[in-house]
């Protein structure tokens, strides 16, 4: 192979890389540079060859001239630089993140002849870092309590209210609508309190059946039931010593109530298919977003049960009622999955902001998480307009919460929950065509929960295709 052949072989090579590779003289020049080179510059070959690298305007290098008893670069005296982070400024003006690797080249006698550099773009890694950044001030924001926000009096009311139900182990009930954040409570009340060391379970009561139920709470022997190929330990068990969480207990089945009524009289369990007591330290926390004193009313729930759990009752307040902390709540989700999807919209506008503000959230919490959502797989531009909110949100027009509007007090009275659940519930299934992922989505609750109310409610969704 000739001199020609191997300049155009090493040439090839360069160009292949991703990185900027740059060739200076001793006194700064630019003799080469690849394609890499260009891509990240801005600048072409023939703009920079002759010219002084100082056309770069690299912010480490700048400070490496200015040094006394050295060469014209630092990195001369020293021979090689290693993983220097900068930056330098693009021929459009804009700078650029970059990491440098650098290395002097000397001839057969030892003499310097100039340097090679590689630079590296690491824009993309940077703003992943000043997510993360802003992602950790928020995790250590002081309107936090245990990863729950709110600076309002409401819930400034109910962190002092988990602190103290934190330390007791006594039963705690948390009521409060749908997407109010019960669950978070809940484990915000296992975290404050004495037993955070320890397990916290969480069951769904809306979510298995009877039988199934029953096994997951108190686990099962061998040969039970059909496919009880093996003893199984129950969340009871698993719990002992922390907390147990059921959630939707005003879904669970009387039977399974008269249990759990000897669980906390007793503090024993016992499995499906055995009559073996087993002891057990468990603490429980339930949560509804039904009027459980209507239930009594109906026979469908143990008052002697509900007297048992309802001996320190909290009150998710619904995001209506602390309409303060939406701006709060708005921009943490949306540092969230602005971190998660990694696109770059940059803020949420003003008007935009006014619009989540309005609007009435009958699925609170959990509903303006998935308005950010929709916004951020519909919004195209650098910042969220209410044009990119789902239709409900970016109509609603300026309004007060409703008088009527139902508010949940641990059972002592106040509006009828389940009318206006309902209504909703009908209203979302025919927007939806009987579509219950839809009407889920247009709620801002779970599938689990819409399939729960259909079932509760006594609707078929095919009525409303």
């Amino acid at each position: 192979m000739n001199s020609s052949d191997l300049n155009l072989y090493w040439k090839t090579v360069v160009d292949t890389i991703q990185d900027g590779v740059m060739i200076v003289s001793p006194e700064g020049t630019i003799v080469s540079v690849n394609k890499g080179f260009e891509t990240i510059t801005g600048y072409s070959q023939s703009e920079v060859l002759g010219q002084s690298c100082a056309l770069l305007g690299c912010s480490s290098c700048e400070i490496a001239r200015n040094a006394e008893g050295c060469h014209w670069c630092v990195m001369f005296k020293h021979g090689r630089l290693r993983r220097q982070r900068c930056a330098l400024i693009r021929k459009d003006g804009i700078p650029v993140q970059i990491v440098k690797n650098a290395s002097v080249l000397k001839d057969g006698e030892g003499q310097i002849i100039g340097a090679v550099e590689t630079i590296t773009d690491i824009t993309d890694l940077t703003t992943k870092e000043s997510l993360i950044a802003s992602y950790r001030q928020e995790l250590d924001a002081q309107d936090r309590f245990y990863g729950m926000i709110g600076a309002s009096a409401p819930m400034q009311a109910l962190f002092e209210l988990i602190r103290n139900a934190g330390q007791s182990d006594a039963p705690v009930i948390i009521f409060g609508e749908s997407g109010a954040g019960k669950e978070l409570i809940a484990k915000a009340i296992h975290e404050a309190g004495s037993r955070s060391q320890f397990p916290y379970i969480k069951v769904n009561c809306a979510a298995l059946n009877e039988s199934l139920l029953e096994s997951e709470l108190f686990g099962h022997v061998k040969g039970s039931f059909t496919g009880a190929h093996r003893d199984r330990e129950g969340r009871f068990e698993a719990a002992d010593k922390g907390d147990i969480f059921l959630d939707e207990i005003g879904d669970l089945p009387l039977s399974t109530q008269v249990k759990l009524l000897r669980v906390l009289e007793e503090k024993v369990v016992e499995r499906v298919g055995d009559h073996k007591p087993i002891q057990v330290d468990v603490r429980i926390i339930s949560a509804t977003n039904r009027d459980l004193q209507a239930l009594i009313a109906k026979g469908e729930f143990r008052e002697d049960f509900f007297y048992r759990i309802n001996v320190i009752p909290l009150r998710a307040p619904s995001l209506r009622e602390r309409k303060g902390d939406i701006p709060l709540l708005a921009r943490s989700f949306f540092n969230r999955i602005r971190m998660k999807s990694g696109k770059d919209i940059h803020g949420i506008s003003r008007e935009a902001m006014d619009a989540l503000a309005n609007y009435n959230w009958p699925g609170n919490v959990r509903e303006l998480k998935s308005a950010l959502e929709f916004a951020f797989v519909s919004c195209h531009e650098d910042l969220i307009e209410p044009r990119h909110l789902p239709a409900p949100i970016a109509a609603e027009p300026e309004c007060a919460p409703p008088q009527s509007a139902p508010v949940l007090d641990g059972g002592q009275g106040g509006a009828t929950l389940d009318q206006v659940k309902r209504t909703r519930l009908i209203d979302a299934l025919t927007s939806a065509k009987g579509n219950q992922s839809e009407a889920a989505r247009i709620l801002g609750i779970s599938r689990t929960s819409v399939w729960a109310q259909v079932k509760r409610y006594q609707l078929n969704p095919a009525d409303y295709v």
